[in-house]
């Protein structure tokens, strides 16, 4: 396990395989249903056939990261899902996920990238460019406000 505010080399793919999608969907449960208590049944949805999901692994190859991206059409592109295991929180992984999804966001063409941000982490997606917008409300029972990026190519 790395010392606080180390950059441990982390791996992050695209999941595809079985197994992938199986390991990123045990750690939406563990930090959404098991932590934050969200219902089970209200975790998988309906966009989850057609994300593309994200998978970080740590140098030993355990998954302790993921997020998904769904296109919402017109050049849009929703992040969800953004999840980090509690070990590995605070040493730069979520950075890391989210970058890596802006620049896979980016090479698809998108020009839109938004997430609906718990409101604690606000201040973590703002440091990546995001702007809040709108009112707050409930999502599974926990307050959340939406956010927008604009994307340009590089």
């Amino acid at each position: 396990m790395p010392e606080p505010n180390d950059a441990p080399e982390i791996r992050i793919i695209t999941a595809t395989t079985p197994d992938e999608l199986a390991e990123a969907m045990a750690i939406r449960f563990i930090v959404f249903v098991d932590e934050q208590k969200v219902p089970a049944d209200l975790e998988p949805d309906e966009f989850d056939d057609s994300a593309q999901h994200l998978l970080a692994t740590d140098p030993d190859g355990a998954a302790i990261a993921t997020a998904r991206i769904v296109d919402k059409g017109e050049g849009k592109g929703k992040i969800g899902r953004v999840a980090v295991l509690s070990a590995w929180r605070g040493h730069g992984i979520g950075n890391a996920l989210m970058q890596y999804a802006l620049t896979e966001m980016k090479r698809r063409g998108f020009r839109l990238a938004f997430l609906d941000a718990q409101l604690y982490v606000i201040p973590f997606y703002e440091r990546l460019g995001f702007v809040a917008e709108g009112p707050v409300f409930d999502d599974a029972g926990i307050d959340h406000r939406r956010m927008t990026l604009p994307l340009t190519v590089d």
